[in-house]
């Protein structure tokens, strides 16, 4: 999921940008708004986090070498059936 570090600065900077001054009455129900509506945003999204991303990468890395190894296999034992079948 989404870091709530990232979510909490977004939500800042968009209050900011909003405000322009700081310590505006109802500032504080603003950035817990804007910030309820980032983290709907982003859960819809279905976002993963970098980690997560890199994990998946290096699962499907190692299973595609299993499938070449796999394909190399099969590939020297069709040859060896079809040189004793000849």
């Amino acid at each position: 999921m989404i870091n709530q570090k990232l979510i909490d600065g977004l939500s800042e900077q968009f209050s900011q940008l909003m405000s322009g001054k700081a310590n505006l009455p109802g500032e504080e129900m603003m950035k817990e708004q804007v910030s309820a509506i980032l983290q709907g945003t982003f859960n819809r999204l279905d976002l993963v986090t970098r980690d997560e991303f890199d994990a998946q990468k290096a699962v499907l890395m190692r299973t595609r070498e299993k499938v070449e190894q796999l394909e190399a296999l099969v590939t020297e034992m069709e040859q060896k059936l079809s040189e004793r079948d000849a």
